[in-house]
């Protein structure tokens, strides 16, 4: 058996449906009141029927546009609180990096300092006293509970 190939066609969102607007002049005023004729009221009818469905449209369409607005308002607060979290933990970041950072150099200073108060007064003793020294590999690499 063979396949068969079919083309399907693929609809095209349909058009939202909009009312026609009202006519700018109306030439036949007419009513439901007595003394129209029979054959009146259905015109009259229709044309009630067509602006009721005109009314409900806008106000549909401005209920939809209400909820649109909403929406937007909501996202753009979300987006601003989001951006205010995300600014607030930045500089909290940067904060921590900078204190790291001078803490760092504050360490190589000392470091720096005393290595330079023992060089002048640690070649006499070096001289006069010998030190042991201890393998770097031995010491360990982290303190347990230690900051």
């Amino acid at each position: 058996m063979g396949v068969l190939e079919k083309q399907v066609p693929i609809l095209e969102k349909p058009k939202d449906w909009a009312p026609r607007p009202p006519p700018e002049f109306v030439r036949d005023v007419m009513g439901s009141s007595a003394g129209a004729g029979s054959g009146e009221f259905h015109v009259y009818r229709h044309l009630r029927r067509r602006e009721y469905m005109r009314e409900e449209f806008m106000e549909k369409q401005a209920a939809q546009q209400r909820l649109e607005e909403e929406f937007q308002k909501k996202l753009d607060n979300n987006r601003r609180e989001a951006e205010e979290k995300t600014e607030k933990r930045r500089k909290k970041r940067q904060k921590l990096k900078e204190k790291k950072l001078l803490a760092k150099k504050a360490k190589q200073d000392l470091t720096k300092t005393a290595e330079g108060s023992d060089d002048t007064s640690g070649s006499e003793e070096e001289e006069n006293s010998p030190k042991e020294k201890v393998d770097d590999c031995e010491e360990p690499s982290f303190v347990m509970g230690g900051r």
